[in-house]
């Protein structure tokens, strides 16, 4: 009877609900393997835009604008990732281009490697934390072997650090749309980054874009240049020349504006209204004879300037400019000195700028400001030329990409040899620290040196050689004394030393790329459930369905 008792209150017990109703659930290894097969999709998608022989991608975003790339960040930030946990390789890209700058396809297939070769391992059994744990001693491994062999290039010698920032430049470019000009871009960018002071902001190099030309007419200009704003006509009747001109900036607006809508003035006659308004053009007249009194020649301003004032300011051999972009106004007082004011009131010489030398010049259909011999800050713009949007606007990421590179290259001075050179030698350094250690960790160890395999194989792949032959050439030539730097050579279908070859890549590059791959890998094998809320009624779209299916209420037809 007791027995019976026990078993009957056991099956009273209620049932816990913990979660939200619809809330969905999934772990265990089934959910681990879900999530690197999750990634592994995510890496398929860009795999094929690695190297100097890698593919476009031309994606379409839900508005209808249409990119063309081949960069690993600009593409993932276009997938539209929801897979929670695919979304780190989106992260560990985004993270890459701004660290470094290149290289983002790189981390991406790293990352999704560590996860292939690790896949067998969890399906076996295997702990995840025990795969983690010999993955980062194996990436601990891979670094204090980048630092030990890479090259330093010294600091003092001017001639031999310019080459070296023209070779990372140029294999940086060499995988990029624009790889045919990589010669005379990467010169434009090393010579864009000396330019900048010691701190090297990357906010210093501003980058304009003019539909029409060649690409060999892009230009760099030694100082700050913004294209020309909207003006009135009196603007034709201004000088559009100076040599050490006085600049005011201001955020304030040279025009008489109507009154708002709510706004009520009461009158007696028409004296009252006649004063009223000479009042208005008094204030105006006010403003614009102290800013000529001030002495500047050239009066930039972030609100309008209307057609009184550039009447005015032409009467007076004065240049203006309104509605000029923020940043491009910030700059140019970095560079020339002065302050934006929001008043008239006190321009006294400590608020105004100067530069040696201003001119408005024509560069294609449009006509730029261009300021040069700026005494402030040390500063250029890049002018780009080409036909279609997409063409330029991909040109723009691949010089930002190599601009981050030169810059990483000048604070860190060593290199390494790219082409999948370091990755190979590290390949073949864990495989024989593998083989002095036992237990779990030594295959562990052999997978992750097979994952790094992924970066030459891809490259094969994408010139469409023989991969398995190819890795067996690399393989022998690495095993052999002096061998360390030898890599695929895209152009002659071959194995060649890449440092001879002056492909070079920052050795920072490697490091930061091993390192969040790894990171990526190890947090994504450390998840072993998922929890996803249902979607709450507030968050559903307009019509109360997903999908934005509209609900049948009152007044909707059966």
């Amino acid at each position: 009877w007791s027995l019976d008792c026990c078993l009957s209150f056991k099956m009273m017990q209620p049932q816990i609900i913990l979660l939200q109703e619809g809330t969905d659930t999934s772990q265990g290894k089934g959910q681990l393997i879900s999530n690197i097969n999750a990634c592994q999709v995510v890496v398929d998608a860009i795999r094929t835009t690695l190297g100097p022989r890698g593919m476009d991608k031309l994606i379409v975003d839900k508005n209808g604008k249409t990119v063309i790339s081949n960069d690993g960040a600009t593409i993932v930030n276009l997938l539209d990732i929801v897979h929670p946990a695919a979304h780190t390789l989106a992260d560990i890209a985004k993270s890459q281009d701004a660290e470094v700058g290149d290289g983002t396809t790189s981390v991406v297939l790293l990352a999704g490697e560590f996860l292939t070769q690790a896949k067998p391992f969890v399906e076996e059994g295997v702990h995840p934390l025990t795969i983690a744990r010999s993955f980062r001693k194996a990436t601990s491994l891979a670094v204090s072997r980048i630092n030990e062999i890479a090259i330093k290039v010294k600091r003092d010698n001017l001639e031999e650090q310019r080459t070296m920032l023209l070779k990372c430049a140029a294999t940086s470019l060499s995988s990029k749309l624009i790889s045919h000009q990589k010669n005379f871009f990467s010169k434009m960018v090393v010579d864009a980054v000396m330019l900048l002071d010691d701190l090297l902001p990357l906010n210093m190099i501003g980058i304009k874009k003019v539909h029409g030309g060649s690409l060999e007419e892009s230009r760099l200009i030694d100082g700050v240049a913004f294209k020309k704003t909207f003006s009135y006509a009196g603007f034709e009747m201004q000088p559009k020349h100076y040599k050490q001109p006085k600049m005011v900036l201001l955020n304030i607006e040279l025009e008489l504006k109507s009154e708002r809508d709510n706004a009520e003035i009461r009158i007696d006659n028409v004296e009252e209204y006649q004063s009223i308004v000479d009042a208005e053009w008094t204030i105006l007249y006010d403003k614009l004879q102290k800013i000529v009194d001030s002495g500047a020649k050239v009066v930039l301003s972030k609100l309008p300037i209307g057609d009184v004032a550039t009447q005015f300011f032409a009467d007076r051999d004065v240049f203006c400019a309104g509605r000029v972009v923020d940043d491009d106004l910030k700059r140019t007082m970095k560079a020339c000195g002065g302050s934006i004011q929001t008043t008239v009131n006190d321009l006294s010489p400590s608020v105004l700028g100067t530069c040696a030398d201003f001119r408005e010049e024509q560069i294609g259909g449009d006509r730029y400001n261009i300021f040069t011999g700026c005494p402030q800050a040390r500063t250029c713009t890049l002018i780009l030329r080409g036909g279609a949007e997409q063409f330029i606007e991909e040109t723009e990421r691949s010089l930002h990409d190599a601009i981050m590179i030169v810059r990483r290259a000048l604070r860190n001075d060593s290199v390494v040899a790219g082409g999948g050179a370091i990755e190979m030698e590290l390949s073949r350094y864990l495989r024989e620290h593998a083989r002095t250690i036992a237990g779990k960790s030594q295959l562990l160890i052999s997978a992750y040196a097979r994952a790094l395999e992924v970066i030459p194989r891809q490259l094969c792949e994408n010139a469409g050689f023989d991969a398995i032959n190819m890795l067996d050439k690399l393989r022998y030539q690495h095993s052999k004394e002096g061998g360390v730097w030898y890599g695929v050579d895209i152009m002659k279908e071959d194995v060649v030393d890449n440092f001879d070859s002056f492909v070079w890549e920052p050795s920072i590059m490697k490091v930061n790329a091993l390192t969040a791959a790894s990171e990526a890998a190890c947090l994504i094998l450390s998840v072993d459930e998922t929890i996803k809320h249902a979607q709450s009624q507030q968050d559903l779209p307009p019509g109360g369905m997903p999908g934005g299916m509209p609900g049948r209420g009152r007044g909707r037809p059966m």
